[in-house]
């Protein structure tokens, strides 16, 4: 039977995509090159080869509950019990010293005061310029010009002192939003601490997958939308139209056709499929992201996560009892150079720093993943670049979190962009359906 979507990816935002339209009973195939669903947010075995391997991330993923597309997704997919959510952060001074971050009983947005006041790793001062300027984010929302300034031009005109932007704001922005606080759109930082940390009293609070991501995603999962159908290592070969719709893909040496399509390639796979019509790519500059995993014969680290202060490496979350444990680094720039290797060396030199346990362990295995292509850079001046989901094909829309979904590149940002392609595909076949949840503010 012929579907009546034909959605190009299989990573979050066509799977998004997919879940919804399955949702409203449309007949969506999802073709995917790969033998594996999620893209970027996936997992696969260590040793493909080797019987029972251990199944790894390509690296921790994180979401807080002001991802409510995502978490939606999720629920749509009957996964959204596998994350685990915690109320309190740890910052983790070199030696050891650790700063805890968690609600207590005000309102927001004063609902982390008590805590942020008792955070050993900022001194009085740090502390009074950083609640000068959380206040101005709640004041400057809708400030003119956010867009076309970098966060870092930001804070320094709020005034903030070194160890504020160093062991707060760049902490957690890098972190969130995969770019330096000297190439960040101002309007990305706002909107993670305006959403995540300011709207309401439990939005901060995180939530890590407790299997590995690929199980969020797996094929039992589908079996709730049985009018989803999913094809993987059926990588998609070619786009043909007749000037005014799309007719058909070659995808896994066949010629599909559908009433509608949307593409979630990579904005740079598709330009290379559709030269002469595809969105235009000059924008986009990529950041990296560098997951380490480090297994070791004992217990090496206490806390089931912690943010490491004044390092290479930003996260430390801890797996299996803390004998294995994945370290994340962000806009990873001066690891790209390094050998797998080097870095493993830098990761595991750097973690005794905390947890003097890890110089004391016997490195098991490490493996390290550069992802080169991890996001778009989040750079001021780029939001009217990003393309709609629309486009010259009354029946091709694009998902992807390339797309003008309204957050930078994050699984909440291709869920949204899924959405937004499943509601235009619904409004075409004059079946219009709302998915899109708004921000929580």
């Amino acid at each position: 039977m012929t579907p009546d979507v034909l959605i190009l990816g299989g990573g979050l935002s066509g799977l998004a995509a997919a879940a919804a339209l399955g949702s409203a009973r449309f007949r969506t195939t999802v073709l995917e090159a790969r033998g594996f669903l999620g893209g970027r947010a996936t997992s696969y075995p260590l040793l493909p080869a080797t019987e029972h391997s251990d199944l790894i991330d390509n690296c921790q993923h994180i979401l807080l509950r002001c991802c409510v597309n995502l978490l939606d997704f999720y629920d749509r997919l009957g996964t959204g019990d596998r994350v685990r959510f915690f109320d309190e952060y740890y910052f983790v001074e070199p030696g050891g010293r650790v700063s805890r971050l968690a609600a207590g009983r005000a309102p927001a947005p004063l609902h982390l005061a008590g805590a942020f006041l008792r955070m050993r790793c900022l001194d009085a001062a740090d502390k009074f310029a950083i609640a000068r300027a959380l206040w101005a984010i709640r004041r400057q929302a809708s400030r003119p010009g956010l867009e076309s300034m970098t966060m870092l031009d930001w804070l320094r005109e709020q005034r903030q002192t070194p160890r504020a932007i160093e062991r707060f704001w760049r902490q957690v922005l890098v972190s969130a939003v995969n770019e330096d606080l000297e190439r960040m759109a101002a309007s990305h930082g706002f909107q993670v601490f305006r959403l995540g940390f300011l709207a309401n009293a439990t939005a901060y609070q995180m939530g890590v997958p407790a299997v590995p991501l690929a199980e969020l995603y797996a094929a039992s999962a589908w079996a709730k939308l049985p009018q989803v159908t999913i094809r993987l290592r059926t990588a998609v070969e070619g786009i043909e139209h007749d000037g005014r719709r799309v007719t058909g893909v070659v995808a896994g040496g066949d010629r599909l056709s559908a009433a509608y399509y949307i593409s979630a390639l990579p904005l740079e796979r598709l330009a290379a499929l559709a030269p002469e019509w595809a969105p235009d790519s000059s924008w986009l500059e990529h950041s990296p992201i560098t997951g380490i995993h480090l297994w070791f014969d004992r217990p090496v680290m206490p806390l089931p996560h912690a943010t490491l202060l004044d390092r290479t490496i930003q996260w430390a979350f801890n797996k299996q009892g803390g004998r294995y444990i994945q370290l994340v680094v962000s806009a990873s720039r001066t690891l790209l150079p390094l050998s797998r290797s080097e870095i493993v060396e830098v990761a595991r030199r750097e973690l005794a720093d905390f947890f003097p346990a890890a110089g004391e362990a016997r490195l098991v295995k490490s493996h390290v993943v550069k992802e080169v292509r991890a996001t778009f850079s989040a750079k001021p001046g780029i939001e009217s670049l990003r393309p709609e989901p629309a486009t010259r094909f009354t029946n091709f829309f694009l998902a992807g979190d390339w797309t003008r979904s309204g957050w930078p590149a994050t699984m909440e940002g291709a869920v949204r962009s899924g959405y937004r392609a499943a509601e235009a595909v619904a409004s075409a076949a004059g079946r219009p359906r709302r998915f899109l949840l708004p921000d929580i503010a």
